[in-house]
């Protein structure tokens, strides 16, 4: 893998640089999109682009940059996976208490991009966040490896921790109160957000930085979806 620039100062090991940042660029040579070829809505050509980007094989497909804003307006990104989506929007599982939950709680307004690079596509997504309901909030973590549930538990997440030994420590005492078999209880500051699209963008990688940038936005009256061609 090709690595960024590291600024010799900060190296273990200062040596003459053998790549350069500015140099590192792909040629795409990807089919474009066309506005014909579209689906009448997003949440149906977003399935269509995700059993595509599953079938090709990526690593974790799932994989979506969560970009969010506190009340001051100071943004601040993560990955996470997405858990589910349908016409209601795109589902993904956090703690409340953690900095994206609280930006979420102060500022519900996000941003969504699935950056499948392998493929020479990304999806732009960004709307409203709204936390799912209990009753599907439990159902979900039902579903997760008993490890996972555990974590969700030992994690207070974003919040300084001591060291990584006090964090597996958390963890070995909730493995000795609910061991495999014993079902784990849904942590009350736990749970899931919903974002409701208002726009979201189909890009595909094209030659000579030409891409296709194809974007859903509401119809008139806020009816349907309408489709923009952005400028690369």
């Amino acid at each position: 893998m090709r690595v960024p620039h590291v600024d010799p100062q900060f190296s273990a090991r200062p040596a003459a640089r053998t790549y350069d940042p500015a140099a590192m660029r792909e040629h795409y040579r990807a089919e474009g999109i066309a506005e014909r070829e579209l689906a009448a809505d997003p949440y149906e050509q977003f399935t269509r682009w995700f059993e595509q980007a599953v079938a090709s094989g990526l690593f974790e497909p799932n994989a979506m940059v969560v970009s969010t804003a506190d009340a001051a307006g100071r943004p601040s990104s993560r990955t996470v996976l997405m858990k589910s989506f349908d016409a209601r929007g795109f589902v993904f599982y956090t703690n409340y208490n953690s900095r994206k939950g609280r930006e979420l709680t102060e500022n519900p307004y996000v941003s969504l991009l699935f950056p499948w690079h392998p493929i020479a596509r990304q999806v732009m997504i960004t709307g409203t966040a709204r936390r799912t309901g209990r009753d599907e909030t439990a159902a979900y973590f039902r579903t997760r490896p008993h490890g996972s549930q555990l974590g969700a538990w030992a994690s207070a997440q974003s919040s300084v921790v001591g060291s990584r030994e006090e964090l597996d420590r958390a963890y070995g005492e909730l493995a000795d109160r609910y061991p495999p078999g014993e079902q784990v209880p849904v942590p009350p500051e736990w749970g899931g957000f919903r974002v409701v699209p208002d726009a979201v963008e189909f890009w595909q990688g094209r030659e000579n930085r030409l891409h296709d940038r194809l974007r859903y936005v509401p119809g008139p009256g806020g009816e349907g979806w309408r489709v923009e061609r952005l400028s690369p």
